[in-house]
């Protein structure tokens, strides 16, 4: 049997919150501008709580639900990394950068040995 997913439809209140926080960001950032003559400071706190208040009625809705769980599932599994040592994070680099070294002059040498076949042997343009 197979398994099916299933998607939550969006209700008309969750549409709702998903507005009012645009609304709410937009307004945000709409009265940092328009208080530019109240100084700096007031500015900043105008912005900053009607950001606040966006994220949090977002927060509540139902895509605002998922986003939340989906990042405490990804630090969940950030959780389960085994991080390599600072030694093998070297030996790894070295290898790396080694190989990087003879693939250059590997690739610099069959550059150079077509250059030569091509054009000193066959079209003897170098003479």
């Amino acid at each position: 049997m197979a398994t099916t997913q299933i998607e939550t439809v969006s209700t008309g209140a969750d549409k709702a919150k998903l507005a009012a926080a645009v609304v709410l960001a937009v307004g945000a950032i709409v009265a940092f501008y328009l208080l530019s003559k109240q100084g700096g400071v007031v500015q900043w706190i105008a912005l900053l709580v009607g950001l606040a208040a966006a994220v949090g009625v977002f927060a509540s809705s139902e895509n605002g639900k998922q986003l939340i769980a989906f990042g405490r599932d990804s630090w969940r599994e950030v959780k389960k990394v085994v991080w390599p040592t600072r030694k093998e994070a070297v030996q790894m680099t070295a290898y790396v950068f080694g190989f990087v070294v003879i693939m250059s002059i590997f690739l610099w040498l069959t550059d150079k040995t077509l250059e030569w076949v091509f054009f000193d042997l066959i079209l003897g343009w170098r003479k």
